[in-house]
């Protein structure tokens, strides 16, 4: 059973689901510490000059480096909703399939959401059935890992049963490649080759939300992705 792992993450880039696509088994790793400036608040959107952040904004401050992702609360007095529905509109409306999405995320963004985690499990839910990926999820809160790091992805993976861990470029930096082929799980890395789709501005920007793609690709949306 191929196994990935990864934090959960605010309409994600092409290359979260990509790994996803190439799992039996997706663990959501939403106990472990937030991280400011990553994106598990905030991701990028395509508009006429380049790209814009659009960034969840969370209570962290004076609890930041005490507080897991699953416990993270959402700032409910900034106007953040609105600003981000207004932007997926203002810059996708005219994209071939922006119709065949947006009442889900003017649904999505009436929803009166106090916590991180469950906003993006729900929007994760919808993007992955929207793009046709039907792996498995689990979380890791529910496993109770009692590790740390790297230590951490190794025990997951072996509570799941998995006998390939596919991990990020990143895992090369800090997995213990001994330790894994020792507990018999082969380690593979995913170095994601970002594929080039016509968007709705002139150029081309990589790196945008996956939003992007389905917006200007729909159903042909996978295909893309996992070229």
């Amino acid at each position: 059973m191929i196994v990935s792992i990864s934090q959960p993450a605010y309409l994600p880039w092409l290359g979260y689901y990509d790994r996803i696509a190439k799992s039996d088994l997706h663990i959501v790793l939403d106990h472990v510490q937030f991280e400011k400036n990553s994106v598990t608040n905030r991701n990028k959107v395509r508009t006429a000059t380049g790209w814009s952040w659009l960034s969840v904004p969370v209570l962290t401050k004076g609890r930041f480096g005490e507080l897991a992702i699953d416990q993270i609360e959402i700032d409910q007095t900034s106007k953040w909703v609105k600003k981000h529905f207004m932007t997926l509109q203002t810059n996708y409306s005219r994209s071939a399939y922006y119709s065949q999405y947006c009442d889900y995320f003017e649904h999505f963004y009436r929803q009166d959401w106090t916590h991180l985690a469950p906003m993006l499990q729900e929007c994760t839910r919808y993007l992955l059935q929207g793009l046709g990926i039907q792996t498995q999820q689990r979380k890791s809160s529910e496993l109770s890992p009692q590790s740390k790091k790297a230590d951490l992805i190794l025990e997951l993976c072996i509570k799941v049963g998995a006998t390939t861990y596919l991990s990020g470029p990143l895992g090369r930096d800090y997995l213990d490649e001994g330790a894994f082929e020792k507990a018999g799980i082969e380690l593979k890395y995913h170095d994601y080759v970002h594929p080039t789709y016509d968007q709705c501005f002139d150029g081309f920007e990589p790196y945008m939300s996956v939003v992007d793609l389905l917006f200007n690709h729909g159903e042909k949306s996978l295909e893309i992705l996992t070229s």
